[in-house]
């Protein structure tokens, strides 16, 4: 039995494929699946040693994207695309996977056309309130549709929508909290802010706390993941504002591995983020208090999107980027900590709103369409029933 995965070059697109794996493999074994093939096919732009290490084939195709705006890289990102969709129907024919699992992006649109015209089930997933372009365009003949927010089945084919959450790599929960301390040397019981920007880091958000660190290691101990690009840059002008300040209240990292992010959410008593899919559902998992800048320039502007329906559940308070004034982030970092009541109710909110079970629905929902798609029935253990549907 072979699946497929598929997607863009980002953390969010390919940590929940990395979780899905690794829970493919799981049930696979449970249910004594012992021909399990997984293979990943995709712009080498993000985690091939991770897939590696996890037994993930990778097959590295060219891709292009379609800028919403003029560009001469999108002449020549359409030769990129064309030969990218030759090089998708090429080693897909030679691989024949049974299911294409797809989490969309410019990386997915080679892969998505060639098990089109190769008649191969497809599963996709939207991490996002508002789907992606590619997604939109898969949607139309995917077999299954996974969404993490209510609001995107607006945008999808009726009755094909499930919601499912967004799959979290069990890897980055659990731990202990006196252990996370000291993994971050921390060495105080102060509170703990973390700031947190992502795989690719927040450049905004990083400027802002750099105006108020002074103020904010007076208060508080800081975690910081500023995203590798900027780690440099940054560690430099913190070493200026703190030159009098508490330097050993600050604690900096560039990208943090599966140990790093499991640390970074225990040790943490409130994170300050963006408002990705995948950072919105690992915050939920953790049951944490939250402020979340949705990024403006996001398509579609579905950070936004993503923030308020988070917020609708009371688990998080947004801060739109326009109004990222340094001071008023610390103000509403202090008026959250001033309110034990609100980040109780935040914490539970945000628990009620986590998908710890999303991988698990997802990867059983990938072996019954391969097992239906050679005609071998498969045991559904956990109803998968699209919303609009009883």
């Amino acid at each position: 039995m072979r699946i497929l995965f598929t997607g863009g070059g980002s953390g969010g697109h390919f940590f929940p494929i990395l979780a899905v794996a690794r829970e493919l493999k799981k049930v696979a074994e449970d249910e004594r699946v012992l021909d399990l093939e997984l293979y990943y096919m995709g712009p080498d732009d993000f985690g091939e040693d991770l897939l590696r290490s996890e037994e993930v084939i990778s097959v590295i195709i060219n891709s292009g994207k379609m800028r919403r705006y003029f560009s001469f890289l999108n002449i020549t990102d359409v030769f990129k695309i064309i030969v990218g969709i030759a090089r998708a129907l090429w080693n897909m024919y030679l691989i024949m996977p049974d299911v294409v699992f797809s989490k969309g992006g410019y990386g997915a649109f080679p892969a998505i056309i060639a098990a089109y015209i190769l008649h191969v089930p497809v599963m996709i997933h939207e991490s996002d309130a508002v789907p992606g372009r590619v997604n939109r365009f898969a949607a139309r003949f995917a077999r299954r549709i996974g969404i993490a927010f209510v609001a995107a089945k607006e945008y999808l084919p009726k009755g094909k929508s499930v919601l499912v959450g967004i799959p979290i790599r069990k890897r980055i929960l659990g731990g202990d909290r006196s252990a996370a301390k000291e993994y971050f040397e921390i060495n105080s019981d102060m509170p703990v802010v973390a700031f947190f920007g992502a795989s690719q880091g927040a450049q905004k958000i990083n400027d802002a706390v750099l105006e108020i660190l002074k103020e904010l290691t007076d208060e508080y101990e800081v975690l910081h993941q500023t995203g590798e690009k900027n780690l440099e840059e940054v560690k430099g002008e913190a070493s200026v504002v703190l030159e009098r300040g508490h330097r050993d209240r600050y604690h900096v990292y560039g990208f943090l591995n599966e140990r790093g992010m499991r640390d970074f959410y225990n040790v943490s008593d409130l994170i300050v983020a963006r408002a990705g899919g995948s950072t919105i559902f690992e915050i939920a998992a953790w049951g944490k208090p939250s402020i979340l800048i949705p990024l403006r320039s996001a398509a579609q502007d579905h950070q936004r999107k993503n923030a308020y329906e988070y917020a609708s559940r009371g688990a998080t308070v947004v801060l739109e980027e326009s109004n990222l004034a340094p001071h008023l982030l610390l103000a509403e970092i202090r008026k959250i900590f001033a309110k034990p009541d609100v980040m109780q109710q935040m914490r539970e909110a945000a628990q009620k709103f986590a998908r710890i079970d999303s991988a698990e629905l997802i990867a059983r929902e990938l072996l019954k369409l391969a097992f239906h798609s050679t005609g071998t029935p498969f045991a559904e253990e956990k109803p998968y029933i699209p919303l609009n549907q009883s």
